[in-house]
């Protein structure tokens, strides 16, 4: 069973979102044509819209409950397809199931969308950091660095991890996290982000979050 449920969402996944996009349009002028009644056949031609957007919807439903008993709105959904079909209310079901699969498709689009930002924000930060111990730099990697830990940072470097400036000033460009478009000045007592980036002058830093801490 559980091979098969594999093989069930191996084939929902298939072909991503340039799949899913010619299933809506394909469904989508299924339902304009059963609409109009521009094409007669001996069936409603808003059943491909049921066959391409209802039945993963279905199969979604099927897999989240015999995996995880997950009742979501997949479940409901599949329901009312089905109750829509046996009452012979064809368009009803391809209009529900073209609807909720647009409702999918721009979900997904979201979470890759949100997904991609944070990929691009780890990138940023920087992989290494100066830190200053017994009056030595030593370069080491930013995820070695503890709290406490007293950093040094130049110009156009990235802020490793968040934490205080503890001597000098400068400017930081904080549009990675904030999206101003201008650097704002740092002084004693401010605290900056890792990911941003140090535009004009060095400072010393304590470090204060580290690791999965940092913003």
């Amino acid at each position: 069973m559980k091979k098969a449920m594999e093989k069930c969402e191996a084939f929902l996944e298939f072909g991503g979102t340039k799949k899913e996009i010619i299933l809506l349009i394909l469904s989508g002028i299924s339902l304009i044509l059963s609409l109009t009644g521009m094409v007669p056949l001996p069936f409603d031609i808003a059943w491909v819209s049921i066959l391409l957007c209802g039945i993963p919807i279905i199969l979604e439903a099927v897999i989240g409950l015999i995996t995880a008993f997950d009742i979501k709105a997949d479940v409901l959904v599949s329901f009312a397809l089905i109750a829509s079909v046996c009452i012979g209310e064809d368009f009803a079901a391809g209009e529900v199931a073209f609807i909720m699969q647009i409702g999918a498709l721009l979900e997904d689009l979201t979470v890759a969308k949100a997904r991609a930002g944070i990929e691009r924000l780890v990138h940023l930060t920087s992989q290494t950091a100066r830190v200053l111990r017994n009056g030595n730099e030593f370069v080491i990697s930013s995820s070695e660095v503890q709290v406490g830990d007293l950093l040094r940072v130049l110009p156009g470097e990235t802020i490793p991890v968040d934490g205080t400036i503890t001597a000098g000033q400068t400017s930081i460009n904080q549009a990675v996290m904030t999206g101003e478009s201008l650097p704002v000045d740092k002084t004693v007592g401010d605290e900056v982000s890792s990911g941003t980036v140090n535009q004009f002058g060095a400072f010393e830093m304590r470090a204060a979050k580290v690791g999965e801490d940092t913003i």
